[in-house]
């Protein structure tokens, strides 16, 4: 199997979009997460998935403003360049 470029999109569940992004980089694949539709919540689980980004090598981004101040924030432009650009795309 060739390595791809996958973006995990977190739309409806955070904490699952984490741990599938994470699990993703054991096939060698490249994984972007983008987080959208609200603040990640301040939650033990999510602390943890954090952490598993953190040892994956998963740089997160998000389209939500009030995350700016903590990950880089995609405008629309980005988004679609982020999108077109991945092999494949998953919206969690």
């Amino acid at each position: 199997m060739s390595d791809k470029k996958l973006l995990v999109l977190a739309r409806h569940d955070h904490a699952e979009a984490m741990r599938v992004a994470a699990g993703l980089t054991i096939f060698g694949h490249q994984v972007g997460l983008v987080f959208m539709t609200g603040p990640v919540a301040d939650t033990p689980e999510n602390a943890a998935n954090a952490e598993l980004l953190e040892l994956t090598g998963i740089a997160p981004q998000t389209t939500i403003a009030e995350m700016a101040d903590d990950l880089p924030l995609l405008d629309a432009a980005a988004l679609a360049q982020a999108m077109t650009s991945a092999d494949i795309v998953l919206s969690l």
